[in-house]
Parts: C-alpha cells; sequence; structure tokens
C-alpha cells in the first residue's frame, strides 16, 4: 500500500450525491464545491471516475453540477448502503478517492469494504458530508480507524498533479482559486 496518490494507479469514486441529499448536508455547497473540482481534475487528467447513486428513484440522481463536471458516465444504482458491490467491477485501479454521502452510512461503509478487497482508500475529508457533523466524524474516525488514508480536495489536487508548470497545474488553477 502506497501512502502517495499516483495517477496511473487511482480513480475517483463518487458515493451518492445526489439530488434530494446534497441540500440536506453540513456544509452542503463546500462538499459539492469541493467534489465538482475533484471531478474536473479527474476528468483532466484521465482518471477514471466512478459514481454510486442510492436509490435514485426516491433520493434522485447526481447532483447536476456534479454530473456536469463528470462529463459523460453513468451511475452504479444501489440499494446496499456500501456502494462496493455496484462499483467494485468498475475499478480496476490499486488506489481509491473517495468522497460523497453519507460519511457514517454509505462512504464509510463503502470504505470498509474496498479496504477489505486490498484497495489503498484516500477519504477526502472536506469532500464528504453527513447531515450532522457529528454523523460526519463519525464516519470519518471509523474509516481512519480501518485504514484509509486522509487527504484533502486540494492536498490529492497538487498530488495529483506533482508539479507546477504544466498546462495541468494551470487549468487546476483556475480551480482552486
Amino acid at each position: 500500500m502506497s501512502p502517495r496518490l499516483n495517477r496511473a494507479d487511482c480513480c475517483l469514486l463518487i458515493v451518492d450525491v445526489q439530488t434530494r441529499l446534497l441540500p440536506e448536508m453540513w456544509e452542503a455547497q463546500r462538499v459539492e464545491r469541493n467534489i465538482r473540482m475533484l471531478a474536473q481534475m479527474a476528468r483532466r487528467l484521465g482518471i477514471p471516475i466512478v459514481v454510486s447513486e442510492q436509490n435514485p428513484a426516491k433520493l434522485g440522481t447526481t447532483c447536476a453540477s456534479i454530473r456536469e463536471a463528470i462529463g459523460e458516465f453513468e451511475a452504479c444504482a444501489k440499494m446496499r448502503f456500501s456502494a462496493w458491490d455496484a462499483v467494485q467491477d468498475q475499478i480496476d485501479r490499486p488506489q481509491i478517492l473517495l468522497c460523497g454521502l453519507e460519511s457514517h452510512i454509505c462512504v464509510s461503509q463503502t470504505a470498509l469494504d474496498a479496504l477489505d478487497a486490498g484497495k489503498t482508500v484516500f477519504a477526502v475529508y472536506d469532500a464528504i458530508s453527513s447531515r450532522q457533523n457529528p454523523n460526519r466524524q463519525v464516519g470519518w474516525e471509523r474509516m481512519k480507524g480501518a485504514g484509509a488514508l486522509p487527504s484533502s480536495t486540494e492536498a490529492a489536487l497538487y498530488e495529483l498533479l506533482g508539479e507546477a508548470g504544466t498546462d495541468d497545474f494551470r487549468a487546476m488553477l483556475s480551480l482552486v482559486k
């Protein structure tokens, strides 16, 4: 398990950022902005993006701003809280950059299953939320305690870029400002 994100080894997994869920989340605007940045970065760098949706008939589809940032994709619909069963066939890389909703339910259960499957999970702290901050913290602590590596949106962006002065770096600067 490498403690360093590598664009050739990772995929971005976005868990359940849906129209009826996102507005109810703690710091929803910040979380939406950061997930959008991660999706734009992944798309620019050619990093695969995998998306799950919990019971989309009831909770809606992925939010429009996130869909726009990702581009064309087909979400993995699910009923289980962990997204792992629904998405694992689409993840052929050893590292997962993980973000989404809700920290203490679907995101943490997905992280635990991915870790059990031998994946290195980088949990993006400021791109994961729950309705209430205490529940967000419980999910975060659970993931970290199980072996997920903590990251933030900017930390992930810069680690995957690796260096300044490139076209990718210049394109990403506009996202973080």
